[in-house]
């Protein structure tokens, strides 16, 4: 965590001229098409500069500054003179991680595999719930970069899906039901932010050296990596992180192309720019780029960055090299939106238990054994847990309908290091995770810490005590792999094998096969359980399977990181109480080598220089799915694939509404001076379409409708993919039931970045519009020109 102490000072800054000092201008336009009151917002943007008129430059220079307070991961001290009590910054996306008797929620990518928007948005809120009954005014997250570039990535399980639009669909869903609940969202981290190694400045053979720069072109960053992030900001995110890595040669918290002229004028974002824990390059420079505040900021156990911001910012005001104007607009960005959510109005406070487990984790002793009962906040969140990791799962295979579980079986095997409780504790080794025991989550400032774990083993004894079953049981993989299974009899009816996958912030995977050689595990499972085998993973994303044409495994599950009811969500789906609908949020390969996009790792003397670490992102917008259409690669399974115990069939051809004249190829201009997201023309529905699904089979059960467009290759520039997903929408339906699925697409959906004219445009000629199960099974299409 301290390696950036020493930040490099080499990074190569983007020109900064004086347009690109950033100040706050005119506020009395309107926002348009998005979740902001307008009049609340000006509301609160008033009540923010009658409090500025009364502070002091001090005053001012602390309210931007990270304090080490003790008690939350970062923190905003109190301003006494004008009835300011602060603010509490907390981790994670995926609940909060530094608490007693807190939830540890489904990862992101888990709730991405669900496609079902209402859930997105339960889960945001039950979250923010927690945080504030904690008493945290911010919750640091939700994530959209990690995008997921690489399947090697190590936090690419935080965020949802390298395709851009299920992650801004997840991200606008997750903010609006966060902030609904009075807590602050953070859109985190901008952007590039897509490999673990080198990812800081970090001494390599006592030499300090750059962190990687993500080199990512203009059409590439608008129409991938920063997509998710304008949907955050058109959903009125407060605050956006930027990250620890380069981006274009220019660190992320000091990039005036980012934080001015893309994400505060382009995109029109009116909260604040947070650095990332220990992200802000010394100086002042970060600020005339953009950033609005420094965390952690000086602290009394970091002396090394005493001179970053806080008094030092004094000074820079007091000898003109920071404009007043400039501390002012920081300011302001950080207090409008902690007064639009009424923040300043009986928030809770801080619960006593944050301060000693925040020591904890930085590896510290807690003060005087300080050991407070944490304030229960979990209420009945269980419940909710379970279901979106239940929908969150993925039925890969299921030959000869091997599942649901038959109620008749007397004897049941569960195998593998993933089944049984971990048997160090419930919270994780940040880089190790536990060798023995069940994955519900990732490790580092996304992970979490439960009160309890649901294990698959627990959860299989006690469904089979419900049936009058015995359940035999070997957790230990090396075990398995050597035959030690004597102990076994009579051998199982059916034979359920566990794997994981731990990945954690800080460190990418280096292998996409799971954990513990889990290949020959499998492998010794289904040799003496033929036909009777079911695999079950638990991954943060992608991963190779060796064994899924062994015609001994006849099932397989992608169970993703559940979160801590692990064992409850599986068994729903194992035994048919919950029929799957999980899709995957990004592409299966059948080798390692049919991805293309493997993490930068340079070894040996070539590692001290800080020009060699560049992550050129040539591929452009072919990734995941995209690349292995580009290619025409066969996965082993696809980009929205997912089955189901009943069978579903689209019953009508895709029917089109669009304008009946042509319309402009770019956005018209428009004259609202505010607009979250960019130009409000871009937000506006062009086209309505809609097909009517069916369920064929015989059980109640719910799937996923998703759209994809293709622009008219002719017409656009190269490197245009074949299709991207453009709309989804999952479906509930009793045996038979047919139902009309609608969907509407936006003039930013059906146009592509124009690097020349620095605008979205329409292309001439006929886009394809079709409507299927996933990125290959398309079943019905349709064509319209618009321009």
């Amino acid at each position: 965590m301290y390696r950036h102490l020493l930040t490099a000072l080499s990074a190569i800054l983007l020109p900064i001229t004086a347009n690109s000092v950033h100040s706050e201008g005119t506020n009395s336009g309107q926002f348009s098409h998005s979740s902001i009151n307008t009049t609340q917002w000006l509301a609160a943007h008033a009540k923010a500069n009658s409090w500025i008129a009364g502070m002091t430059v001090t005053e001012k220079a602390f309210i931007v500054t990270g304090t080490f307070s003790g008690t939350c991961i970062e923190d905003i001290a109190p301003i006494e003179s004008i009835g300011f009590p602060g603010i509490c910054l907390q981790d994670g996306p995926a609940g909060i991680r530094l608490a007693d008797l807190a939830s540890v929620f489904p990862a992101g990518v888990t709730t991405a595999a669900t496609w079902d928007k209402e859930l997105m948005y339960q889960r945001g809120s039950a979250m923010a719930s927690e945080f504030r009954a904690k008493g945290a005014h911010v919750l640091l997250g939700p994530t959209g970069g990690a995008l997921g570039r690489s399947p090697w990535g190590g936090r690419n399980w935080e965020g949802f899906s390298p395709d851009p639009y299920l992650t801004g669909i997840a991200m606008d869903y997750t903010i609006r039901a966060i902030q609904d609940m009075g807590v602050q969202a953070t859109a985190k981290h901008l952007i590039g932010n897509e490999q673990e190694t080198m990812r800081k400045p970090t001494i390599v053979n006592g030499k300090m050296v750059d962190a990687v720069s993500s080199n990512i072109d203009d059409r590439t960053l608008h129409e991938l990596y920063l997509w998710p992030f304008a949907d955050a900001i058109h959903a009125g995110v407060a605050s956006v992180m930027c990250g620890y890595n380069r981006v274009n040669g220019s660190y992320s918290c000091e990039n005036a192309h980012l934080m001015n002229k893309i994400l505060k004028d382009e995109l029109g974002f009116q909260g604040y720019v947070v650095s990332d824990f220990l992200a802000t390059p010394p100086g002042i420079e970060p600020i005339k780029a953009g950033l609005d505040m420094n965390q952690p900021g000086p602290a009394s156990l970091l002396p090394l960055i005493d001179s970053y911001w806080g008094k030092q910012l004094v000074a820079a005001v007091g000898n003109g090299t920071l404009a007043e104007a400039r501390l002012d607009d920081m300011v302001r960005r950080v207090l409008t939106p902690y007064l639009y959510l009424g923040q300043d109005n009986d928030y809770p406070p801080i619960d006593p238990s944050s301060g000693p487990l925040l020591y904890n984790s930085f590896g510290y002793p807690i003060p005087n054994g300080f050991t407070p009962a944490g304030r229960d906040v979990r209420g009945n969140h269980s419940i909710l847990i379970r279901n979106i990791a239940a929908a969150g799962t993925v039925l890969l295979k299921n030959e000869n309908s091997i599942l649901p579980l038959n109620q008749s079986l007397t004897n049941i095997g569960v195998f593998g290091n993933d089944a049984a409780d971990p048997t160090i504790g419930l919270l994780y080794p940040e880089t190790s995770g536990a060798e023995i025991g069940t994955i519900i989550v990732g490790g580092g400032s996304g992970g979490g810490r439960p009160s309890y774990i649901v294990s698959p083993l627990d959860a299989v004894k006690a469904y089979a005590q419900e049936i009058g079953a015995r359940v035999q049981y070997v957790t230990n993989n090396t075990a398995i792999v050597t035959g030690r299974l004597t102990g076994l009899y009579p051998w199982p009816e059916i034979c359920l094998m566990f794997l994981k996958s731990w990945v954690s912030e800080g460190v990418d995977r280096t292998t996409l096969i799971p954990d513990d050689d889990s290949t020959n595990a499998v492998n010794r499972v289904a040799s003496l359980c033929p036909g009777k085998t079911v695999v079950i993973t638990h991954s943060g994303g992608p991963y190779i399977m060796p064994w899924a044409t062994n015609p001994n495994v006849s099932a397989i599950i992608a169970a993703h990181y559940p979160g801590q009811e692990s064992g409850n969500s599986i068994i729903d789906i194992l035994t048919g109480k919950v029929n799957p609908s999980g899709k995957l949020p990004y592409s299966i390969a059948a080798e390692e080598e049919d991805y293309n996009t493997p993490i930068v790792n340079i070894t040996g003397s070539e590692a001290e220089n800080s020009s060699a670490w560049q992550s050129d992102f040539t591929e452009g917008l072919f990734i995941d799915y995209r690349h292995f259409d580009q290619k025409a690669i066969t996965p082993l399974y696809e980009f929205g694939f997912g089955l189901s115990y009943t069978t579903f069939d689209l019953a009508s051809d895709l029917t089109i509404s669009s304008p009946k004249s042509k319309i402009p190829s770019r956005p018209p201009a428009t004259n609202v001076t505010l607009a979250l997201g960019g130009n409000p023309n871009l937000w506006k529905t062009l086209l309505e379409c809609s097909v009517e699904v069916s369920n064929t089979g015989h059980l109640v059960g719910a799937t996923v409708v998703q759209l994809y467009i293709s622009l008219p290759q002719d017409n656009v520039p190269a490197g245009t993919p074949v299709r991207v997903l453009r709309g989804f929408e999952k479906v509930d339906l009793a045996p038979g039931e047919t139902r009309q699925v609608s969907f509407a697409l936006t003039r930013r959906d059906l146009s592509y970045w124009d690097v020349v004219a620095q605008e979205w445009k329409i292309p001439s000629g006929e886009i394809t519009i079709s409507a299927g199960f996933s990125s290959r099974d398309r079943r019905v299409s349709s064509t319209v020109s618009l321009v």
